[in-house]
């Protein structure tokens, strides 16, 4: 994880153990999140009418952290299983897709290099699935939306984070406290963000560029 030509926060580099888990292929679309609104009676996101973001297909967008972590407990009543946010350790696992110390999902070439960069993202996130998926099949893994994960945020956490397993700290030191995220996002000038790019907000906030990947635990046997 990390890089030693990113941000302070993404120092240091090291090596770090996940156990095998599901992410989902795409971010969660308007679609999918509408059946979580229809079966919970739940407030919709601030752009849920806006044109620009209702298109059934693109990733739902201003969804708070506490309204993402809903979604996972009730996909994971309606399924009997464990759905949940990932972990930044996973998501920048997965980001990679095997790739090691790349900056981007797919190498090093620049997000230029990208098929039709400079025409995309010009209102909002595009439907998913658009484009070719990393090497793990992951679709629109550095870009369209940021993505929320589980961890509390902490800037100097790679310093004392465990070799296996890390799910950030117990508790965020910041004020106001902060949830990570990664990702790049359709707001940005340079919209896909590196493997290793490091993010936060607060968990309250509803951000038109602000989304969510769910993912499972996997299931042996």
């Amino acid at each position: 994880m990390g890089s030693e030509a990113g941000q302070d926060s993404e120092r240091p580099v090291h090596r770090v153990w996940s156990d095998r888990f599901l992410l989902a292929a795409t971010q969660v679309t308007n679609a999918e999140y509408a059946r979580f609104l229809y079966a919970t009676a739940s407030t919709a996101p601030p752009f849920w009418e806006d044109p620009k973001f209702s298109h059934p297909r693109q990733p739902v967008a201003g969804v708070c952290w506490h309204e993402a972590m809903r979604y996972c407990e009730w996909l994971s009543a309606q399924t009997s299983r464990r759905f949940r946010l990932p972990s930044e350790a996973e998501w920048e696992r997965a980001a990679r897709g095997g790739l090691e110390q790349k900056q981007f999902p797919w190498g090093d070439d620049p997000p230029q290099s990208l098929p039709h960069y400079f025409t995309r993202w010009q209102h909002g996130p595009e439907p998913v699935a658009e484009y070719a998926p990393n090497a793990f099949g992951l679709h629109d893994i550095g870009d369209n939306v940021h993505e929320w994960c589980s961890d509390w945020y902490d800037p100097n956490y790679y310093a004392v984070s465990p070799e296996r397993n890390p799910r950030g700290p117990d508790q965020c030191s910041m004020n106001p406290v902060r949830k990570a995220s990664r990702g790049g996002s359709w707001r940005h000038h340079i919209k896909v963000a590196r493997c290793s790019a490091r993010s936060s907000i607060p968990p309250e906030f509803q951000y038109a560029d602000y989304g969510f990947r769910i993912a499972c635990d996997l299931v042996v046997g």
